[in-house]
């Protein structure tokens, strides 16, 4: 019976630990986006997994220029004048090694795409994101928070 108590009781801490660790080497989850020259928080992003694949819908706009629910109005085609929040703003990003890359995201305050890469730091609790057109050394990084 001892034996018994143990193993379920190892086995629960075990099945409990996991999706904590797993949650920090991954880029799934939610983050603060922090805008690189204001250093301010912008929005909170959620990046999710589908089938290997990930891609970033914006939750939240906390902080922006054109009132509390801005549209894109810089963007073309489908997205032009649509609501930021709800809007897929990151896709197609997929592991090569300790990145993920051969994705693309959008700037919705200038209705750019860019390809991007994204690269954990400090045990999982940030995101480099750094977009780029042509070669990834020319471009700009932000740095995203965990915040769950």
């Amino acid at each position: 019976m001892k034996t018994l108590i143990r193993t379920t009781l190892a086995l629960a801490l075990t099945v409990g630990a996991f999706p904590a660790f797993a949650a920090m080497d991954t880029p799934v989850g939610k983050w603060k986006t922090i805008d690189d020259e204001t250093h301010e928080v912008k929005s909170i992003v959620e990046i999710t997994d589908n089938g290997g694949v990930l891609e970033g819908k914006v939750l939240q706009v906390l902080k922006s220029d054109h009132g509390p629910h801005p549209t894109c109005e810089k963007c073309d085609g489908e997205r032009k004048g649509k609501p930021i929040e709800g809007m897929t703003i990151m896709w197609g990003l997929k592991k090569d090694g300790d990145e993920w890359s051969g994705g693309q995201i959008l700037d919705p305050s200038k209705g750019k795409i860019y390809k991007v890469t994204l690269k954990l730091e400090d045990g999982g609790k940030t995101l480099d994101v750094h977009g780029y057109i042509g070669f990834s050394l020319i471009g700009r990084s932000q740095e995203w928070v965990r915040a769950e």
